[in-house]
């Protein structure tokens, strides 16, 4: 159960998410190496990558920033002071979420590997049930009709 004096109860911090995708993509591809390009990352891919990673960190950031502007907590286990819906948050509800999407997508491509890409859906499901979900019913017990008006208007992802 949520609370609007506790925040959204969320135990497992979003990069942490992402991280323990990684890792177990890292792990698998030791174990069993699976590359993107067998012939190795070209340069043209290395290249591609490092622009991929370097735009979902900057949204990732712009979001954070945005976060930080309104005053409101970055960290989903503290309660939120304000709804944000400006800068990023007029495109996508989880401009920090999609931002490390994105980033952990040119990291693959950086590394050459395949295994975290075929772990990202689920590492996305475990982002949705355990972060996500507990998020926006939080978000909706705390600011009601706001946050209802808001989601109408903007969706979750793109």
């Amino acid at each position: 159960m949520t609370s609007p004096d506790r925040g959204p109860r969320v135990f497992v911090p979003p990069p942490i998410v992402f991280l323990a995708g990684w890792a177990l993509g890292w792990g698998l591809n030791r174990r069993l190496p699976f590359a993107i390009d067998g012939a190795g990352a070209s340069p043209a891919q290395i290249v591609v990558s490092f622009v991929v990673l370097a735009a979902g960190a900057a949204l990732a950031a712009w979001g954070a920033a945005t976060f930080r502007r309104a005053g409101t907590a970055i960290v989903p286990v503290q309660p939120a002071s304000a709804l944000v819906s400006g800068g990023p948050y007029r495109f996508t509800r989880n401009p920090m979420y999609l931002g490390l999407t994105i980033a952990y997508l040119g990291l693959a491509g950086v590394t050459n590997m395949a295994w975290p890409i075929v772990l990202l859906p689920l590492v996305l499901i475990v982002l949705a049930t355990a972060v996500i979900e507990k998020e926006e019913g939080y978000l909706r017990a705390t600011f009601g009709a706001d946050y209802d008006a808001y989601c109408a208007r903007v969706r979750r992802w793109l």
